[in-house]
């Protein structure tokens, strides 16, 4: 072969190799747009040094990093892992390293640079092995699942919390009855307002919706944070707390949420004024959270009868305006 043709192919390889590096840098970009617009990171680990090589940018961009500003690196990973998820996370993915199991999955959180975190789900698997059958690269998606478990963590809440106020709802409040009365004494407390129907017709549904949001806060700020306190409809509201009915608590704490339902309510449109009617009674080894309620009902009827505005417990009023 002359020189010249001999340069001529050397020319014509090094045209075809940059064609090759054109449409591999082509490809590459039309994958890493694809992943972004999916929200999935492609990864691959080498595991004797630790380097990753991320094939879209969705990993950092996800934390809150800028392209380039976080390390392709192994350790970097490990260390926005959340405290709390670290150890579950390593242990599955060395599970699989070592054979234990078929892949590595765990769902968890990491940090973001500015603190906040994001729920992620990591799948992947040993694609490659040395000559001694050790693993040596691993490859994985990466899944920001943060809007999912959001959104998880939302009708979590509506289950278990009263829409207006947030506080427990009746069934949050069963649940939270049988769990309470296991351990000791349980004593329940029915709260019904007086008079709240006068401020809804005076003030409006909504002024009476900002009324039972401030008594909800109030509730919260007199009872301390053994009692649960639930809303179980219109303005009915239930204690569920962790002692006898002889307990000075008791007294305590129904006198200052008394208090609270009785403290002028200031509005936008004016001051409202409603009052409360407080029954307690003690939850017996064979209640179920219905009859417990009833009787407390019962109680707070007690009440009712002879004025409004105050706290009987079992049969015996302990104190009316």
């Amino acid at each position: 072969m002359s020189e010249d043709a001999l340069r001529q192919q050397i020319q014509n390889l090094k045209r075809h190799n940059a064609r090759l590096k054109r449409i591999a840098h082509d490809a590459r970009n039309k994958l890493s747009a694809a992943l972004d617009g999916t929200g999935l990171c492609l990864w691959q680990l080498h595991v004797p040094s630790g380097k990753l090589v991320i094939f879209n940018r969705r990993w950092g961009s996800m934390l809150g990093y800028q392209p380039k500003e976080l390390s392709a690196h192994f350790e970097v990973w490990r260390e926005h892992l959340h405290p709390e998820d670290k150890e579950m996370v390593l242990a599955a993915f060395y599970n699989h390293l070592d054979g234990k199991a078929p892949f590595y999955e765990a769902l968890h959180r990491m940090q973001a640079k500015n603190g906040t975190v994001t729920w992620v789900l990591d799948r992947g698997r040993v694609t490659e092995w040395d000559d001694d059958g050790k693993p040596l690269k691993v490859t994985g998606t990466h899944i920001d699942m943060t809007k999912e478990k959001q959104y998880e963590q939302q009708l979590a809440k509506l289950a278990n919390h009263d829409p207006l106020t947030g506080l427990a709802n009746r069934h949050a409040l069963h649940a939270q009855f049988d769990l309470m009365k296991k351990p000791g004494p349980l004593c329940v407390a029915f709260i019904d307002l007086d008079d709240f129907k006068n401020v809804n017709d005076t003030f409006g549904h909504r002024s009476g919706d900002e009324v039972l949001l401030q008594l909800s806060q109030r509730l919260h700020d007199a009872c301390p944070p053994e009692v649960t306190i639930g809303r179980i409809g219109g303005d009915e509201f239930i204690l569920l707390m962790p002692w006898t009915l002889d307990n000075p608590e008791i007294s305590n704490v129904t006198r200052r949420c008394l208090d609270a339902a009785m403290t002028p309510f200031e509005l936008g449109n004016g001051s409202a004024s409603v009052g409360a009617s407080i029954g307690v009674n003690e939850s017996w080894t064979s209640d179920n959270f219905a009859d417990a309620v009833i009787r407390a009902d019962e109680s707070m009827y007690i009440i009712k009868r002879t004025g409004k505005n105050g706290i009987a417990l079992g049969a015996v009023i302990l104190v009316q305006t």
